[in-house]
């Protein structure tokens, strides 16, 4: 499912314009992309949790050389699956 189908399902199921329902999702989308930037988790009870995550910086080796190289520290989103998620799909 794409964006513009899921625009379409929300305003199916929650009877709104595509209009309304498109800003609702973007505005959901904007509000989890926030909050999690800030480094705050965000748990949605029973779908899951959207958290970040930070990786420390460490050497690894060049495939091609096989020399050592320094791989930086970053940050990445993560998404744990809340129980009724994952019941639902099993």
């Amino acid at each position: 499912m794409n964006k513009s189908e899921l625009v379409k399902a929300i305003s199916e199921k929650g009877q709104l314009t595509l209009k309304e329902a498109e800003a609702a999702l973007n505005g959901f989308v904007e509000s989890i992309t926030e909050s999690v930037k800030d480094g705050q988790d965000v748990v949605l009870v029973g779908f899951g949790t959207f958290s970040l995550k930070e990786r420390a910086a460490r050497t690894g080796r060049n495939p091609q050389t096989g020399k050592p190289i320094e791989i930086a520290a970053s940050k990445s989103v993560a998404f744990k699956p809340g129980k009724q998620l994952k019941e639902s799909v099993a």
